[in-house]
């Protein structure tokens, strides 16, 4: 499950992918969330017999996504099983006569082909120079803003501040209204009951490839509505096109809308964006973690 790690007062303070492994629970996050998460896990653990441990040394991550990647790592001799939406199981690769056990990951969208392999670091030169043989293409972290940028996926840091409550991102697979007390609760449920938060989480295609910075201000009209959090120039079906995400007033963001976001022309976008040519790439692309 993707979830979010809250204060008492609702803000976030970190988000996190769960999978639950019988005995022990993997957390994935972000490198730069590891010391806020793992001491406020080691804060809360008072009677309980549990023990907290930060294994980002002893694993190293490969992902691998576009239509074809589940072929090409059958043909990098990956055999995977059939896994649903990030759901986590083990992997078998046979790359250079010897066999190499490592862990695999679905990722969260049921539309997409998308897989991690998380393997031992001595295991990943010959895992990447399997797969490259087997037709997977290298991107950098550029091309993964891109991408991420294009599917509306917000990022911790740099789109959801602590400073934000749950709702406004717009991420309600996040949260779960029917399980039993946790922290922030309170605040979540007190939103859900009373309605909704004032702006949202939302995506702005704008009319140029002109750049948009991170803080530049969205106005409707006169009014000043919200504020950009990133974006990048992508290649769309009209061209390339400046493509922005950030907060806008609920009010305002009906997709459609059209804005101002500093000198720029821009239409409220319902996410994820449409249209977006290397939001699913013809290959299989793969990076390192």
């Amino acid at each position: 499950m993707y979830t979010f790690l809250l204060n008492p007062q609702g803000k976030i303070l970190g988000d996190m992918y769960c999978y639950n492994l019988g005995e022990s629970t993997v957390v994935e996050t972000d490198r730069s969330q590891i010391e806020k998460i793992l001491a406020t896990f080691d804060h809360y653990i008072i009677m309980d017999d549990v023990e907290v441990k930060n294994v980002g040394e002893e694993q190293t991550v490969l992902g691998l996504a576009g239509p074809n990647s589940r072929a090409i790592l059958k043909a990098a001799g990956i055999e995977i099983p059939e896994l649903q939406p990030l759901q986590i199981g083990t992997a078998c690769c046979t790359c250079d006569c010897e066999c190499v056990e490592c862990t695999v990951v679905r990722g969260g969208d049921e539309s997409q082909e998308i897989y991690e392999l998380w393997l031992a670091p001595k295991d990943v030169c010959k895992t990447w120079q399997a797969l490259i043989a087997a037709g997977a293409i290298t991107v950098g972290s550029e091309a993964l803003e891109m991408q991420r940028i294009a599917a509306g996926i917000p990022l911790y840091g740099i789109d959801i501040r602590e400073r934000d409550l749950p709702q406004e991102t717009e991420q309600m697979r996040a949260l779960n209204f029917n399980k039993g007390c946790y922290v922030g609760q309170e605040i979540v449920e007190r939103i859900r009951s009373r309605g909704n938060v004032h702006r949202k989480f939302s995506g702005f295609l704008a009319e140029s490839d002109k750049a948009i910075a991170a803080g530049e201000k969205i106005f409707a009209g006169e009014k000043e509505v919200g504020e950009i959090t990133s974006s990048a120039v992508l290649p769309t079906e009209s061209g390339e096109r400046t493509v922005a995400l950030g907060y806008i007033r609920r009010e305002a963001g009906l997709p459609g809308r059209e804005v101002t976001i500093g000198s720029v022309k821009a239409t409220v976008i319902q996410l994820p964006l449409a249209g977006i040519a290397s939001a699913q790439p013809d290959e299989a692309i793969l990076h390192k973690a």
